[in-house]
């Protein structure tokens, strides 16, 4: 059998970035609360310009944003002469983009309307050659303003940004190092704009029953391919909507039969029946001795729940963690 990851063992022994090397900042949701709504509204702007360029992928993996080392980017996104790449550059505090032919264009990230960071931005990509077309309205935000109208003035807290930033960094170093246990398909570490999540997902190979959509601000058409297989995914919000706290979360889709009641760890998880997923409070995360490890447990143990309680061939899908210079032993 593939080895499984004991709980208990230390975060040195598995390959991850030790806790000292890595910083869980303090990011209480209700102190930025206003500048993380404004920055998701920016997000699902330069994401939109990436979704309006780039080729369907499975589950919308086209669209999303990854992390790097200054903060999101689109990656290359195809447009005339090339192609062209915007980043949120989370600790200088701007977007940047760059153009194959050279060009570059900056757009500072201050107080604002969403009205005029979308003006602002769609000026950005005229400058660099590109073409300034996207959907111009929100998805999954309640009652969302399309972004051309939504002109009421909001904050921009730079110190909570960049320690937002600092956080998923943290994040995605152990979501990285969780993903390379698994010889399945395993989606790449990106951050849905569409709901603000950081997410990795593991696939049984099996297909799902047809997703029932529903989700506000979701066409059910796009729901449905996200979930035309079976999953157990992963991530990490900042706080929004019911849970006014950050937190990692994980849930399975379809859920299987036993999947609320599993035990999992650490202790401070639970399931939250409204949402359907295992939530785990971020600040049980960075309070923790060992943080990296109380989320691996955490990522482990709801990703066993689902995949056991689902049947999957679990020993034709697992193997052990990634090491560095170090070959797959087959």
């Amino acid at each position: 059998m593939p080895r499984r990851l004991p709980f208990a063992m230390p975060v040195n022994q598995i390959g991850l970035i030790g806790t000292k090397m890595q910083e869980w900042p303090e990011i209480p949701y209700g102190a930025w609360r206003e500048t993380c709504a404004a920055l998701h509204r920016y997000a699902q702007i330069v994401g939109k310009y990436r979704l309006a360029r780039t080729p369907w992928i499975n589950h919308s993996w086209h669209a999303t944003l990854y992390p790097n080392a200054r903060g999101f980017t689109t990656g290359l996104v195809p447009d005339v002469r090339g192609g062209i790449e915007l980043s949120f550059d989370l600790i200088d505090h701007q977007v940047v983009g760059t153009a194959t032919g050279g060009g570059t264009a900056r757009l500072a990230l201050e107080p604002m309307s969403v009205a005029s960071f979308h003006k602002r931005l769609l000026d950005l990509i005229r400058t660099l050659g590109g073409t300034p077309e996207l959907d111009g309205r929100p998805n999954e935000i309640p009652d969302g303003v399309p972004f051309a109208m939504d002109t009421i003035e909001r904050p921009y807290d730079a110190s909570a940004v960049t320690r937002f930033f600092r956080a998923c960094v943290a994040a995605t170093n152990v979501f990285q190092t969780f993903r390379t246990s698994y010889l399945g398909k395993v989606s790449p570490v990106h951050l849905f704009w569409g709901s603000f999540d950081l997410a990795v997902t593991r696939f049984s190979g099996r297909r799902a029953p047809l997703h029932p959509g529903g989700i506000p601000g979701l066409p059910d058409e796009v729901t449905c391919e996200a979930y035309s297989h079976e999953v157990s995914s992963a991530g990490f919000w900042p706080g929004g909507g019911s849970i006014d706290f950050p937190a990692f979360y994980s849930y399975a889709y379809p859920t299987p039969a036993g999947f609320a009641s599993a035990k999992v760890f650490p202790d401070a998880a639970h399931f939250d029946a409204a949402l359907g997923e295992f939530l785990l409070p971020y600040d049980a995360v960075r309070n923790a001795a060992d943080p990296d490890a109380v989320l691996m447990a955490f990522l482990e143990s709801t990703y066993r729940a689902a995949a056991d309680l689902g049947h999957w061939d679990v020993a034709a899908l697992e193997c052990a963690i990634g090491e560095p210079r170090r070959p797959r032993l087959l």
